[in-house]
C-alpha cells in the first residue's frame, strides 16, 4: 500500500461535502416543478380575490398569512358570492383543519424545536407534507419539506402579487390552472400507492369523501378523509417493529 503523502501544492484532500445525500437532485428537480405551479396558480389566486372584491393589499396578507390555497379560494369565492364574511371564514377554517392532520406527521418526522415549530407549522401545506413524508430518510425529508415550503411560499406570494395587480383579466380555465392543483397533489403521493397501506387509506379516504360530499357542508368531506388517514397512521405506529409492509 502507498504511502506517499499529498505535497502542499496538491492542496488538501477534497473532503465529501456533508450536505450531499442521493435523494437530494430529484428532491430539487420535484420542487423547481411544484414552484413553477405554485406561482402560476398564485397569479390565478390575486386575480380573483381582487375580482371578488379584496384589496391588493389585502390579497397579498391572505397569501402570506393563512398561505393555504383551497382555504383561500373558499374564503374569497363565497366573498364574491356574496356571502357573509362569518361563513367564509368558517368554510376557509374547515378547510384549513386538515393541516392540523397534517402536522401532527410532519411533526413526528421533522421533531421541530423552539421558534422553529411556528415555522414549520406555518409551511404545514398539502405540497410540504406529501414532499417530506415521501423521502426515506429522515434527513431527506427535513430537505425536501424545507426546500418545497420556501420555494412554494416565495413563488406563491409573487404570483398573488402579479395576479391582483393584473385584476380580473385572467381566466384560470384558459390555461388549465383550475386542475393544476389536484394533479400536482396526486403526482406526489403516488409513490405511497406502491405500498398495500397507501392503497388502503388512499380508497378509504376517497369512499369516505364520495359519501360526505353529497349530504355534508363543505369542507367536511375533506376533513373526514384526513381523518382516515390519521387513524391508519395511528394503528401503523402501534404495531411491533418489523411488521410494517415495504
Amino acid at each position: 500500500m502507498s504511502t506517499a503523502k499529498r505535497s502542499p501544492a496538491e492542496g488538501p484532500a477534497e473532503a465529501p461535502d456533508p450536505e450531499s445525500f442521493p435523494e437530494r437532485r430529484a428532491i430539487r428537480r420535484a420542487v423547481a416543478g411544484i414552484g413553477l405551479y405554485a406561482g402560476m396558480f398564485g397569479i390565478t389566486f390575486g386575480a380573483v380575490s381582487v375580482g371578488s372584491g379584496l384589496s391588493v393589499a389585502q390579497t397579498m396578507v391572505l397569501s402570506a398569512v393563512m398561505f393555504t390555497g383551497a382555504s383561500q379560494f373558499a374564503l374569497v369565492g363565497i366573498i364574491g358570492a356574496g356571502g357573509s364574511p362569518y361563513a367564509a371564514v368558517s368554510t376557509a377554517l374547515l378547510l384549513g383543519l386538515r393541516n392540523a392532520f397534517y402536522g401532527v406527521a410532519v411533526s413526528h418526522s421533522l421533531r421541530p424545536r423552539g421558534m422553529r415549530r411556528f415555522l414549520t407549522a406555518q409551511l404545514v401545506i398539502d405540497e410540504t407534507t406529501a414532499m417530506a413524508l415521501a423521502q426515506p430518510v429522515p434527513r431527506a425529508r427535513r430537505y425536501a419539506f424545507w426546500a418545497t415550503g420556501f420555494t412554494l411560499f416565495v413563488l406563491w406570494n409573487l404570483g398573488t402579487l402579479a395576479g391582483a395587480l393584473a385584476g380580473g383579466s385572467i381566466n384560470p380555465s384558459t390555461f388549465g390552472l383550475d386542475a393544476a392543483a389536484p394533479a400536482i397533489f396526486l403526482a406526489l403521493l403516488w409513490p405511497q400507492l406502491s405500498r398495500s397501506q397507501g392503497r388502503s387509506v388512499a380508497l378509504g379516504s376517497a369512499a369516505v369523501a364520495a359519501a360526505l360530499i353529497a349530504i355534508a357542508p363543505a369542507g367536511v368531506p375533506v376533513v373526514a378523509a384526513a381523518g382516515v388517514a390519521v387513524a391508519a397512521g395511528i394503528g401503523s405506529a402501534r404495531r411491533p417493529a418489523g411488521t410494517e409492509d415495504r
